[in-house]
């Protein structure tokens, strides 16, 4: 008699909180600026998300929202969550991926020193702040240190924000965005957080803020609706990469203690800085953060290959998110699961602000759209 070939890890089914996945492939965050002027997103994004929710059991995370018109800015295309328009164009994505059978969860974030004072100032008077007065690079204008004040409006808004996306938008949770030299990450580096009173200084005071948005929130939503995002070895927004293993030891050990029931942990590999990729540099590793973590569970996102993914998986259990390959391969987990050739994905098309060209445009693998 034939035994049978055991499935893969990666497709069999797994608890994401109190969600069952049919499988660990998971859409990544991918910025597209595709809304609308004022942060709110059309038939397009209804359209993109629910084919890349095709596959019945999928779990999507969406491009980075912003939580509040005050939170920062990189772009006026990038979508928004506190406005009424805002919040129903998100209940039609989360109906239409629901109505595949499938999940999603809403990444929230502020920007801080990455904000782009021209478009910030499209959205209103509000100031450029951020934890300490470092430019970014190339720049010759400082953000303003933020208050306390202003660190506890930003707690205040991530919860706002999380409850639109849970209870008025549909959503079934949120990851808070704490990676990639935006605003929460910006507290836990040494290079852009100079600050001297209890929200900087020592790895306890730096972690401070990140650590009371993700109380709040989980409060708010509850643990098994709330995630949290890092990249201890991105360089994005010119962030320092020096030694992080402690920082951010402390980090996912208090995530650990304090909220053990999180829907999941999610990290960026080495070797991804946002949309770009970089050198792995010696030393760099996100083991120690599996050792914290695992068996808890976590997703993991960084150039990974079929054959990569498959092997991780099978390692950890841990669930593996694809960006570029998932843009340009609406059904990828199928795809990956049958070992079908895979569409490339155009760079040219990543950011042309409500532009169905590269967004809406691939197909399956029988040519649908």
């Amino acid at each position: 008699m034939v035994q049978a070939t055991p499935v893969p890890k990666l497709f069999q089914p797994v608890q994401v909180g109190d969600l069952t996945l049919n499988h660990h492939v998971v859409l990544a965050p991918l910025t597209r600026l595709r809304a609308n002027d004022k942060h709110v997103h059309g038939d397009m994004a209804v359209r993109y998300y629910g084919q890349r929710a095709s596959v019945p059991g999928t779990l999507l995370i969406t491009e980075a929202t912003y939580i509040a018109p005050w939170a920062g800015s990189i772009s006026v295309h990038a979508p928004g969550v506190w406005s009424d328009d805002q919040i129903a164009a998100w209940k039609r994505v989360a109906d239409a991926v629901h109505s595949k059978g499938s999940y999603i969860f809403m990444q929230i974030w502020a920007i801080g020193r990455a904000t782009d004072p021209a478009e910030l100032a499209k959205d209103g008077d509000y100031p450029y702040i951020a934890p300490s007065a470092v430019p970014l690079a190339g720049s010759d204008v400082a953000p303003r240190p933020m208050t306390v004040a202003e660190i506890q409006q930003h707690i205040d808004g991530f919860v706002t924000a999380a409850k639109n996306a849970v209870f008025r938008a549909g959503f079934d949770g949120v990851e808070v965005h704490s990676a990639h030299g935006y605003l929460l990450d910006q507290f836990l580096q040494d290079s852009t957080n100079k600050r001297t009173d209890e929200y900087g200084g020592s790895v306890e005071n730096k972690a401070r803020f990140p650590l009371a948005v993700i109380d709040a929130v989980t409060k708010a939503i509850g643990e098994k609706r709330t995630a949290v995002r890092i990249s201890p070895w991105s360089a994005w927004n010119d962030v320092g990469v020096a030694d992080q293993i402690p920082t951010f030891t402390y980090f996912v050990s208090r995530l650990a203690q304090d909220h053990p029931n999180l829907a999941y942990l999610s990290i960026v590999e080495p070797g991804l800085s946002a949309g770009e990729d970089k050198a792995i540099e010696e030393g760099e590793t996100n083991n120690f953060i599996r050792k914290l973590w695992l068996p808890r569970t976590l997703i993991s996102a960084g150039r990974y290959t079929r054959e990569s993914a498959i092997q991780k998986a099978e390692e950890t259990g841990e669930l593996i998110a694809f960006g570029r390959r998932f843009l340009s391969n609406p059904d990828l987990p199928f795809r990956l699961h049958n070992n079908l050739p895979l569409t490339k994905w155009s760079r040219d098309v990543y950011y042309t602000p409500e532009d169905p060209h590269g967004y809406i445009d691939y197909t399956t693998y029988d040519g649908k759209l």
